[in-house]
């Protein structure tokens, strides 16, 4: 009879604790849908004629047209694309690896100390702006920034990386790893914190090395998390960099520096083109939906659990 009033009462004593997280996590949850699902409702506006000056209600439907810019191979567009992918791989190869090798080096370190001290160094430029990042870049790497005024007083000419269309896609890859990297070793350093000192006494135990204890011990136990990364990675695999990517436009030309986000923002809300930036943007959004289930489809076929459980 107890068991029984205390299965009654249970419900009633968690309800104020539900209450109280319900309040606790409603602004946050307003906000996501108010910014980013409801927003998802301008999509429509790729099958029409979009004008807005009579909005969404008047606009004709034109059905498919507008994506005739993707089917039809128009040039401007094949152009962001090339630009887009190529960034994608590179930054898959430096930038994704970048926190990881990060935070292996400073788990190395022995210091709690100076680990903390490096660690918050390295997290500070998260937190500027790309505003600031690149007037940064500028002042050191631009036609009148220090390596040039160094070179000229040695009378070795001059060399403006940022002005540089060779260059510029390296250039964007270092910034990104100069202003995230240290941010992006978070996950990875809390992962870290949790692998079983007894895993490497064992390991040294055998006599393996450093080397092979990173190998066979650190990165197993950070495989779940790298798969997860990757797979969300890819739901912005054709997400460059627009801010960062826009502020240095001008100064490389729209050749070498256009990707599908400045794509979408020149031909819509610079040129006018409503409806087929519009439908650029929505299939960059399907097709990164896709490549994130069906890279989560992959995880568990590996054995991983990937963003969600398999039924």
């Amino acid at each position: 009879m107890s068991t029984l009033d205390d299965r009654e009462t249970r419900p009633r004593r968690r309800r104020p604790r539900d209450l109280a997280l319900f309040w606790f996590a409603l602004p946050g949850a307003a906000v996501l849908l108010l910014f980013h699902y409801v927003p998802l409702l301008g999509n429509v506006i790729a099958f029409q004629d979009y004008q807005p000056f009579i909005g969404i209600g008047d606009s004709r439907w034109v059905g498919f047209d507008n994506f005739s810019v993707i089917f039809d191979g128009d040039q401007e567009f094949l152009r962001a694309l090339v630009n887009t992918l190529q960034l994608t791989l590179i930054q898959v190869v430096f930038v994704f690896p970048a926190p990881i090798a990060l935070a292996l080096l400073l788990n190395s370190l022995l210091s709690e100390r100076v680990k903390r001290v490096v660690q918050n160094i390295l997290y500070l430029p998260h937190f500027l702006s790309w505003v600031v990042v690149v007037a940064i870049f500028q002042q050191m790497l631009g036609n009148s920034g220090l390596l040039n005024v160094f070179l000229e007083a040695q009378n070795l000419g001059s060399w403006n990386i940022i002005g540089d269309p060779d260059t510029f896609k390296a250039l964007l890859t270092s910034q990104v790893i100069w202003k995230d990297t240290g941010w992006g070793t978070i996950l990875f350093l809390a992962a870290l914190a949790r692998v079983d000192s007894d895993l490497y006494e064992s390991a040294a135990v055998d006599g393996a090395s450093r080397w092979r204890q990173t190998w066979h011990v650190t990165l197993p136990s950070l495989r779940g998390l790298i798969i997860l990364l990757a797979i969300l990675r890819l739901g912005d695999a054709l997400s460059v960099g627009f801010e960062q990517i826009i502020l240095q436009q001008t100064a490389v030309g729209m050749e070498n520096s256009e990707v599908l986000d400045t794509y979408v923002y020149n031909n819509g809300l610079i040129a006018g083109q409503w409806g087929a930036s519009a439908a650029v943007g929505l299939v960059k959004g399907v097709v990164g939906v896709a490549l994130v289930l069906g890279a989560n489809k992959l995880a568990h076929l590996v054995g991983e659990e990937g963003i969600y459980k398999k039924r």
